[in-house]
């Protein structure tokens, strides 16, 4: 077939069209199930355990011990914490389709950033204590409503709990791929034992500049953390293929929200992404920036961003070629910002 290529998808066959960027796959089985039967996923569950006694779950390695009730950054302790969940329908188009991204919101974050827009779940911590069972459960009822994904919202400093759940719910006859929905600030270790897990990666790419990322969420060395890190997340799953229907499978899908006054280095990103890790990475150009929790303290952030703002950013995207996502979600940013 003319403009096709033919490359071998973790055993399988995914069909490549390079003119287009349309990426399918078919015949798709999520990573986690050939991990948990082989008893691969047992042992990672292990590791991710050990790792709560001096925790490094994320890039703030605050090294206290989770397991006799110390609390980091996060102030997170030895179980999880969970918001919410349910069908949702608000995510990128692949994620969402006809059944919607099946959301599981964890409470706390790694960064708490001063302008997050979900500061009742990471600020003020409003959730409730799961174990691993329920959420398994949980999983379980948001396949058979038909969600096409479970998607782990702000899960890395949650990763233990979360890999006995996906365990648990595999010997339900869990199928669907899972959702890494995280802020980008990650763990490399935390990451390699993700791998063969996970299927979809979706960080946010929030700073590409030092002081930015100190001043916003006390990371000044996130734009580094962040670029190792979405490499990682690459280097494990590839770039984003979908089935037939347009629905994610496997693949790394990269977030970004465009701030006032470019306080992000929005053209730096995309200029990174395209450059070094690949000019077919799906990116989300967010214009969604509302001036919550504490961004009136912040005269530069204390505003919404102007539709000029916003074009300029998918001028960058599109500028570097990289796939840039066409939902209704990016149509709904342009009626809304004009």
């Amino acid at each position: 077939m003319k403009g096709m290529s033919l490359s071998v998808f973790s055993g399988r066959h995914t069909l490549i069209d390079r003119g287009e960027r349309i990426v399918t796959v078919r015949d798709f089985t999520p990573a986690y199930i050939a991990t948990a039967a082989s008893g691969a996923l047992d042992e990672k569950m292990e590791k991710a355990y050990a790792m709560l006694k001096k925790c490094r779950l994320c890039a703030r390695c605050c090294e206290v011990d989770r397991t006799k009730g110390q609390k980091g950054f996060c102030g997170t302790g030895a179980s999880a914490l969970v918001s919410s969940y349910g069908p949702h329908f608000g995510e990128e188009s692949p994620l969402v389709g006809n059944g919607g991204s099946g959301t599981v919101f964890l409470t706390s974050c790694n960064l708490l950033c001063v302008f997050c827009q979900n500061d009742d779940i990471s600020h003020l911590k409003e959730g409730v204590e799961m174990g691993p069972e329920d959420i398994a459960d949980i999983m379980w009822g948001l396949q058979r409503r038909r969600c096409h994904n479970i998607n782990f919202v702000t899960p890395s400093h949650q990763m233990p709990f979360l890999l006995e759940a996906v365990a648990l719910a595999a010997k339900k006859g869990l199928s669907v791929p899972i959702v890494w929905n995280c802020g980008g600030y990650e763990s490399i270790e935390a990451l390699q034992i993700l791998e063969g897990v996970i299927d979809i990666y979706m960080p946010d790419f929030k700073f590409y500049r030092n002081d930015s990322a100190d001043r916003y969420c006390s990371a000044s060395d996130y734009p580094e953390v962040a670029r190792r890190a979405v490499a990682e997340m690459h280097r494990q799953v590839g770039d984003l293929v979908m089935d037939d229907s347009g629905i994610a499978r496997r693949g790394l899908l990269v977030r970004h929200l465009v701030m006032p006054g470019d306080v992000c280095g929005t053209e730096e990103i995309m200029k990174w992404l395209a450059e070094d890790i690949s000019p077919a990475t799906y990116v989300n150009v967010m214009a969604q920036y509302r001036p919550c929790c504490k961004a009136s303290q912040y005269p530069e952030i204390a505003g919404r961003i102007t539709a000029a703002e916003y074009d300029k950013a998918l001028f960058w995207a599109k500028k570097h070629g990289l796939r840039l996502d066409q939902g209704k979600n990016l149509k709904g940013a342009i009626r809304f910002l004009r």
